[in-house]
């Protein structure tokens, strides 16, 4: 029956496709994949010059190759969404939920392909930004996209799915996520963590602009999030990238901070156990596992910003073997409570791209809120930010701050750049991870609020304007969430994933702001109340569009990696 207030003809429609949805969501992947195919020869004859592609020509047509970028996301997206649904189905674990996410991932998602993908909130893709005429288009008209795009993402189907979501409120997530039954053990601890010791406590955080309390990192080290993926002979837990960001997912869930603490340690083991000496591993891996020391990444500069080959922070070697590093750094998360840095520094004055490059791991005195950087020879100062406070933000100096020579990643000089390159996929990985999190954490509320809140007499979540909101709220998290998970699924099994942990940060950040900003609609001036939880998840939203490749240079790598 449908909901007081909706259209009667309604009743009508059939909420779900099956019994054959999964035979139209497969036939409707080749035309797709057609379409990519073709989409990127055309762009590939817009931006080669000479028979290679040139710089200048996909900064010319930047629009067209960052459009590549999302259609391959787009389509990576789907067949992702396939693989989770068979998979479900061939354990019998393919419900009616899962069912209603799936076809409306695949009824939207191709209407989007066919009409226009937004980029951003004033940026549209459409084929004819691709160079592909209307015969290109004409791929995506086949029986089974015509149906899946004309009943997949219906009225009936979006309400259907918030009264199951109703009904099944203490299920963790929407819908099967479709991990082994460890992995959602661990995360049904974390759940319970954030439930209990973050998600009372967050917004206070956030309000009074204050640091994680100590207490909570020394918990989280006791339950092994420092050491997680870390391997066992260096006192870590040895698990998957999959389980990393089950963690961090729940724990952004409960505060993207507190989610965020784990990944501060695993990018500084990543770049350790990639780039570092025996000795060096032996050194610093067992102690980032335990959090005896908690590390900064110091990478960005004030005038380089994403172009880190133009970074100007100076390091001389000294008369002993060790180095003096002179320079400003900007935008360093939890700097002053930190113990080491891994810190990215020219070493070669020579040069003037990523070739003279060298990282160090260089220690520090963690400081006080009265003394926050009490090392000789470097100086900070609080960056006051709209979100994602719980660590605070840091612009750095340094002059003639000193770093033993030891403490030269992998002992030599100019492969810092190389060695940070190695830890992008993880690092994009984790982010992808945190803004499902997110993204939750706005569906969560959101969905809170519209049932609790009357107007014209009935609660919100009665209205199919706001059930529709909180639907595709949950069908949007389930595409990152499985995008995210095959990501690190082929992290995990050691093959390149560059392009597929781009695809899942850029959409996982686009998935995290359309959430929370639909969840702060759907609490109307409430919504801008600072009061309210959603105003600062709003805020911590915000930055995973820009923080590891702003959205326009994390389409820009994945689009010289499609163009080859």
């Amino acid at each position: 029956m449908p909901h007081d207030g909706q259209d009667p003809n309604l009743a009508t429609e059939v909420p779900t496709l099956l019994p054959d949805l999964l035979v139209l969501t497969s036939a409707a992947l080749p035309p797709v994949e057609a379409l990519l195919d073709l989409a990127r020869t055309t762009v590939l004859a817009r931006v080669s010059l000479d028979g290679r592609v040139s710089g200048g020509l996909v900064e010319a047509h930047q629009t067209a190759a960052h459009g590549l970028a999302w259609l391959a996301t787009y389509v990576e997206s789907l067949r992702q969404m396939q693989g989770w649904a068979e998979r479900l189905t061939a354990e019998g674990k393919f419900g009616e939920v899962e069912a209603l996410l799936h076809q409306i991932a695949f009824g939207e998602y191709l209407a989007q392909m066919q009409g226009g993908i937004p980029m951003s909130q004033g940026e549209v893709l459409r084929l004819k930004d691709l160079g592909l005429d209307a015969d290109a288009a004409a791929l995506l008209v086949t029986p089974e996209i015509a149906r899946l795009t004309e009943a997949g993402n219906s009225q009936a189907a979006r309400s259907r799915l918030v009264e199951l979501m109703i009904e099944r409120s203490a299920d963790i997530t929407v819908g099967a996520s479709g991990l082994d039954d460890e992995l959602e053990m661990i995360r049904e601890q974390f759940r319970r963590y954030a439930v209990e010791k973050v998600e009372p406590f967050a917004h206070e955080w956030h309000l009074k602009d204050e640091l994680i309390p100590l207490e909570v990192i020394e918990e989280l080290a006791e339950m092994g999030v420092f050491g997680l993926t870390i391997p066992e002979e260096f006192g870590g837990f040895g698990l998957s990238k999959a389980s990393m960001c089950v963690v961090s997912e729940e724990l952004s869930r409960g505060y993207i901070g507190v989610g965020s603490l784990g990944t501060r340690s695993e990018i500084a083991a990543e770049l350790i156990l990639a780039g570092g000496t025996d000795a060096q591993k032996a050194q610093w891996l067992p102690k980032l596992a335990s959090a005896e020391i908690l590390p900064t990444a110091v990478f960005t500069e004030p005038n380089t910003g994403s172009d880190l080959g133009s970074l100007r922070t100076r390091a001389v070697k000294d008369d002993n073997g060790d180095y003096r590093i002179t320079g400003n750094k900007t935008w360093i998360t939890h700097a002053a409570r930190t113990h080491v840095m891994t810190l990215l520094a020219r070493t070669d004055p020579a040069t003037t791209d990523y070739r003279g490059l060298s990282m160090f791991l260089a220690e520090k005195t963690p400081g006080t809120d009265e003394h926050p950087f009490p090392t000789e020879g470097m100086t900070g100062g609080e960056i006051e930010v709209l979100g994602y406070r719980g660590m605070k933000e840091y612009e750095l100096g340094f002059d003639n701050f000193k770093v033993k020579g030891e403490n030269l990643l992998g002992g030599e000089e100019g492969k810092g750049f190389k060695q940070l390159m190695e830890t992008f996929e993880s690092a994009r990985i984790q982010t992808a991870a945190r803004a499902i999190g997110v993204a939750q954490s706005a569906l969560d509320v959101a969905m809170r609020y519209a049932q609790d809140r009357k107007q014209f007499g009935k609660a919100l979540i009665s209205f199919p304007r706001v059930s529709g909101k909180l639907a595709m709220m949950a069908v949007e998290i389930m595409i990152a969430r499985q995008l995210t998970y095959f990501s690190a699924r082929e992290k995990d099994e050691g093959r390149r994933c560059d392009l597929e942990a781009g695809m899942a940060k850029l959409l996982g950040a686009r998935v995290a702001w359309a959430a929370a900003d639909n969840g702060l609609q759907i609490h109307g001036g409430n919504g801008f109340a600072l009061e309210y939880t959603i105003s600062r998840i709003l805020c911590d939203a915000r930055i995973l569009n820009i923080f590891e490749g702003a959205a326009e240079i994390q389409a820009q790598v994945i689009a010289r990696r499609l163009l080859g």
